[in-house]
């Protein structure tokens, strides 16, 4: 079985990471400095967050960096709640049972438990430890506040990093207490360039108009390139990759869920688009922004006129605004559905 070239081709420190060079640098000088304040780092998803704060945690602590560093995604708690909880065996003692039925505390209690505890454990051979919270923007007000606390009480032992592509969910004590880093997709250029690495890297011939297809399908998200790469590198009878091998690649990444809340769409059909959000979120488990991203691009490939696609394309482009200050992404996307059925 292959590795995934996103987990294969992981930063290991902050000199691998591809851009960014600003956020980068401030964190390399923090953690050289040995005084490292609590991070919010912001910016779209596979911008190069999570792949920054495990590095930042090597750099530190070295090869032994788990040892200080623990890992929590907000998502999981809050999105697929005590079913997920059951499933960390890290929890289990915490909660005490291994069956979802049988946990009387609320999923806010138990992560405020769960994060209060980690807080409170000491450091190992280190001045201080690293709690990194991943998709901050999914705990809700009473969490935010339980940990803006826990992030006061345990400071001298204990540095936060939160990780959100929505800051303005994030209330303004919670982001008042760290350093705010914003993190961006890289250039054309810098991912031209990592690709001809990964490209050497794995043995792959691949034409030039091949390359440029694929940085511009992926505008500069390292991870959508990456796995449209390998997808590309994994079709039977090719002996170079082209514009063709990419294109037919991008078509494989689309979720037909996503085709089928498209049609549902423009036929409105309310109900039915409402299961496939669902299905998209819960199952599949995109991000509002994600599902608006390849909604658009439905859209652009659909066979309606010019005036009728850019005017799907404003609603869509009108959701992508509302949903940057909004508290729910599951309500701007049934939103979305009700303005096309006007």
């Amino acid at each position: 079985m292959r590795d995934l070239w996103t987990v294969k081709y992981r930063p290991n420190s902050l000199e691998d990471i591809v851009g960014n060079e600003q956020s980068v640098d401030m964190v390399r000088k923090l953690a050289m400095s040995n005084n490292l304040p609590h991070l919010v780092f912001h910016g779209p998803e596979n911008s190069g967050k999570s792949s920054t704060a495990f590095a930042i945690a090597r750099e530190i602590y070295g090869d032994g960096y788990e040892r200080n560093l623990a890992y929590f995604n907000a998502s999981d708690f809050f999105e697929q709640g005590k079913n997920y909880l059951v499933r960390d065996k890290r929890f289990i003692r915490i909660i005490g049972t291994d069956d979802p039925k049988k946990i009387d505390k609320s999923v806010i209690y138990i992560f405020k438990e769960i994060i209060n505890e980690y807080a409170g454990m000491a450091p190992m051979d280190a001045d201080f430890k690293i709690i990194f919270i991943d998709n901050a923007e999914s705990l809700n007000s009473d969490s935010q506040h339980a940990l803006r606390r826990i992030m006061e009480k345990y400071t001298a032992t204990c540095r936060f990093i939160l990780s959100t592509t929505q800051p303005s969910k994030l209330i303004t004590p919670l982001r008042s207490r760290g350093l705010q880093l914003f993190f961006t997709h890289v250039s054309d250029d810098k991912l031209g360039k990592f690709i001809s690495k990964i490209i050497e890297a794995e043995g792959l011939s691949v034409s030039i108009d091949g390359t440029d297809a694929l940085v511009y399908h992926a505008r500069g998200n390292v991870a959508r390139a990456l796995n449209t790469l390998q997808i590309a590198s994994i079709q039977p009878g090719i002996d170079t990759i082209g514009p063709q091998q990419i294109y037919d690649a991008t078509l494989g990444e689309q979720s037909g869920n996503v085709a089928k809340l498209f049609e549902s769409i423009i036929s409105k059909d309310i109900l039915e688009a409402r299961k496939y959000i669902d299905a998209l979120i819960l199952e599949e488990g995109l991000s509002g922004q994600e599902i608006l991203l390849k909604l658009h691009k439905v859209t652009v490939d659909s066979n309606e006129s010019e005036d009728i696609i850019a005017g799907w394309i404003t609603k869509i482009a009108d959701t992508d605004f509302y949903m940057t200050e909004a508290a729910n992404e599951r309500i701007q996307l049934e939103a979305l559905v009700a303005r096309f059925c006007q």
